[in-house]
C-alpha cells in the first residue's frame, strides 16, 4: 500500500512538473537544457564502458606472458560469450544485438521509443563481451546506450515523436564523442549513419550534446588522443597517387568485410539451437584469438603499434613468435588477420556476444594501411611511403566505407589521432573507398539488414515522415461489412443506413472474402425483382491488394502507387481489420509534415 501511495503522488508530482515546463519554457529552449543533459549522461555512460572494458581486460590478462603461447585464449572468450548469453537470455530478455541497427529500427518502426532497460543493458553485456576477449567494439553498445538515454529522457517528459527522434541522435552523438572525445565526428555520426533529416535549428542540441560528452571524457580522462599518433614524415603532394591507390584498396576491402559479415550473420541465423550456436562460435573465435593474439578484444593496442611503426610486436605471444621475421613473414601475418577479423567478429556476435562492428572496421583499416604501405616500400618501387601515416589514413578509409560515413571517418580519425596534417589525404583516401564500395553496396554494414525488410530510414524527407505515421491510426473501422450469403435487398438495405459506397465482403469466422462496390451494382439495386435471386457471392469483387497489419508505411504507399486504388483493405492474416485509404494517409501526411519541418 505505501509503494502504491508513493508511486501516485510520484505521479501527480511529476505531472506537475510537465505541464509547468509546456508553459513556461519554450520548446527550442528547452531542447537545449534536454541536450546538455543527455550529453552529460551519455559522456559518462561511455567512460563507465570504458572503464568497466579495462578492469575486467586487465583483470584476466595481467599474469600473462605475451612472449609465449597463451592457452588461456581458448577459454577466456568462450566463457565471455556463455556469461552474456546467459545474461541476455534469462535477465535482459531483450534483443540487443546490432546496437546501432537497433538504434535505426527504433527510429523507422517505433517512434524512436527505446526500453529503459536498453540504458544499461548493452553497457553490462558488452563489458563482459569485449573484457574477455570477444573480437568486436564498444562503440555500437555506446550509441544503443546514448540512444536509449535521449529515448527515455524524451520520453519522460512527453515529447512529440519529432523531438524524441532529435534526442535519439543527441544520445548516440554523445556516445561517440564521450567514447573517442570526438565532438565533431559524433554529431557527424548522426547525420551520416543514422540517417536522420535535419534542419538547421536542430543542429544546436547535436552539437551540445556532442561536445558535453566529449567535455565529460577530458575531464575524466584527459587531454591525450584516442591513439598516440606522431607525425614524423610530412604527405607531399607527389605521394597523392599512392593514397588514390589506398582509398580504392580500402573500397574493396570494405566489400570484403561487409559482405562477408553479412554471410557469416546469415549463416548464424540459421542456427537455431542456442549451445549449438556458443560452441561454434566460441571455437571460431578461440581458434583465431590463440593463431592471432591481436584479434583479442577491441585490439587498439595493435592499432598503437602500428602507429608507432613497429607490427613485429604483434607476433609476440603467437604459435610463430621466434624473435625474428621476414618482413614477408610479417606481411603475410597482417594480411591474414585482415582477412580474418570478420570471422572473429561476426563469430563473437553469431554465438551471442554483444558488440559492434566501429572498433573491427577501425582495426581492419589500420592494418590493411599499413600493410598497402609496406608491401610497397618492400617491393623497391621507389614509393618511399610512410607505413604510420597509411595506417592512419586506412582506418579512415575502412570506416568511410563499412560505414558509408565519409564526413564522420575523416574527422573521426582526425579527431582521435590528432592526425590533423593529414587532412588532406584522409579527404582522399576515404572519399574514393566510398566512392569504390558505393559501387557495388547501396547500404551500410548498419542499413544494410533493415534494408532487406524495408524498415530503413532514408535521408529523403518523404520517407522520413512516413516513419513517424503508424499504420494502426490511419486505419478506418467504420465500413459496414457484409456476408456472401446475404440476398441483394439486405445489401441495398445496409447502403441506406451509411454514406459509404464500399463495402467488406466478411465469412461468419471474420475472414476477407472480398469487396462489393457501390458503383458494380448501380445496375440492379433497384430492381425489386432480382433483390432475393441475387446475393453477394454473385456480385462481389476480390480487392486490387491487400495490406497487411505488420506492414510498414512505405511498403503501404508502395502499394498505393502500384494499383492505383484509393481504398485498400487491411488484414491480419485473413482476418478483416478495416481500410486504409489514400486521402487519410494524404492528411496525416501533411500534419506531420507540418509539425517535423516546424522550426
Amino acid at each position: 500500500m505505501a509503494y502504491k501511495e508513493t508511486h501516485n503522488w510520484f505521479t501527480e508530482w511529476w505531472t506537475t512538473v510537465v505541464t509547468w515546463r509546456e508553459r513556461h519554457i519554450k520548446e527550442k529552449n528547452f531542447m537545449v537544457i534536454l541536450a546538455l543533459v543527455v550529453g552529460i549522461l551519455g559522456g559518462i555512460a561511455a567512460q563507465l564502458l570504458k572503464l568497466t572494458i579495462h578492469l575486467i581486460s586487465s583483470m584476466l590478462t595481467a599474469h600473462l606472458n605475451m612472449s609465449s603461447w597463451n592457452y588461456i585464449y581458448l577459454v577466456y572468450p568462450v566463457v565471455g560469450i556463455l556469461l552474456v548469453s546467459l545474461l541476455v537470455r534469462y535477465v535482459i530478455k531483450d534483443n540487443i544485438s546490432h546496437g546501432v541497427t537497433r538504434v535505426l529500427y527504433a527510429i523507422s518502426r517505433n517512434k524512436s521509443r527505446l526500453k529503459l532497460k536498453n540504458i544499461y543493458s548493452s553497457l553490462i553485456a558488452s563489458s563482459i563481451t569485449i573484457g574477455f576477449g570477444g573480437s568486436v567494439g564498444a562503440e555500437g553498445p555506446i550509441v544503443f546506450t546514448g540512444a536509449a538515454i535521449g529515448s527515455n529522457v524524451g520520453k519522460a517528459f512527453r515529447l512529440s515523436p519529432k523531438l524524441l527522434m532529435l534526442l535519439v541522435g543527441c544520445g548516440a552523438a554523445a556516445g561517440i564523442a564521450g567514447i573517442f572525445r570526438a565532438p565533431i565526428a559524433g554529431m557527424l555520426f548522426t547525420l551520416e549513419v543514422l540517417m536522420i533529416d535535419l534542419t538547421g535549428a536542430t543542429v544546436m542540441p547535436l552539437l551540445i550534446s556532442s561536445i558535453t560528452a566529449a567535455t565529460v571524457a577530458y575531464i575524466l580522462e584527459g587531454y591525450d588522443a584516442e591513439f598516440f599518433f606522431s607525425q614524423t614524415e610530412a604527405f607531399v603532394t607527389r605521394k597523392i597517387p599512392y593514397a588514390i591507390l589506398l582509398g580504392i584498396f580500402c573500397g574493396f576491402i570494405s566489400l570484403y568485410f561487409t559482405r562477408m559479415m553479412m554471410m557469416m550473420e546469415g549463416m548464424f541465423s540459421k542456427i537455431h539451437h542456442q549451445w549449438l550456436k556458443i560452441s561454434l562460435g566460441g571455437i571460431i573465435l578461440a581458434a583465431l584469438i590463440f593463431i592471432f593474439p591481436p584479434l583479442f578484444g577491441e585490439g587498439y593496442g595493435a592499432i598503437n603499434l602500428l602507429l608507432d611503426g613497429d607490427p613485429s610486436q604483434m607476433l609476440e605471444g603467437t604459435p610463430f613468435y621466434n624473435g625474428t621475421h621476414s618482413v614477408w613473414f610479417i606481411a603475410l601475418f597482417i594480411a591474414c588477420i585482415v582477412l580474418t577479423k570478420v570471422f572473429a567478429t561476426s563469430a563473437t556476435n553469431g554465438a551471442g556476444g554483444v558488440g559492434g562492428t566501429f572498433a573491427p572496421s577501425l582495426f581492419v583499416g589500420a592494418m590493411a594501411g599499413f600493410l598497402f604501405a609496406y608491401v610497397l616500400n618492400n617491393l623497391n618501387f621507389g614509393a618511399d611511403i610512410s607505413n604510420r601515416n597509411f595506417a592512419l589514413m586506412g582506418m579512415a578509409g575502412l570506416m568511410s566505407g563499412v560505414m558509408h560515413a565519409p564526413l564522420m571517418a575523416i574527422f573521426l580519425t582526425a579527431e582521435m589521432t590528432g592526425g590533423y596534417n593529414l587532412f588532406l589525404p584522409l579527404l582522399i583516401v576515404s572519399t574514393l573507398s566510398y566512392m569504390t564500395i558505393i559501387i557495388f553496396e547501396p547500404y551500410s554494414i548498419y542499413t544494410m539488414r533493415l534494408a532487406k525488410k524495408g524498415d530503413l530510414l532514408t535521408h529523403e524527407k518523404d520517407k522520413a515522415v512516413l516513419t513517424l505515421l503508424k499504420l494502426d491510426n490511419v486505419i478506418e473501422h467504420d465500413f459496414m461489412s457484409v456476408r456472401p450469403e446475404m440476398s441483394l435487398k439486405e445489401v441495398v438495405d445496409i447502403i441506406s443506413q451509411c454514406s459509404r459506397n464500399l463495402f467488406p465482403v466478411v465469412d461468419a469466422e471474420g475472414n476477407l472474402k472480398g469487396v462489393v462496390l457501390l458503383d458494380d451494382i448501380r445496375n440492379i439495386m433497384f430492381r425489386p425483382d432480382l433483390y432475393n435471386k441475387m446475393h453477394v457471392s454473385r456480385f462481389m469483387s476480390m480487392p486490387p491488394a491487400r495490406i497487411d497489419i505488420n506492414d510498414s508505411m512505405d511498403k503501404v504507399m508502395n502499394i498505393f502507387d502500384k494499383t492505383g486504388a484509393w481504398n485498400i483493405p487491411v488484414v491480419d492474416g485473413t482476418k478483416y481489420i478495416g481500410f486504409v485509404s489514400k486521402s487519410k494517409i494524404f492528411n496525416s501526411y501533411r500534419r506531420v509534415l507540418r509539425h517535423y519541418t516546424d522550426d
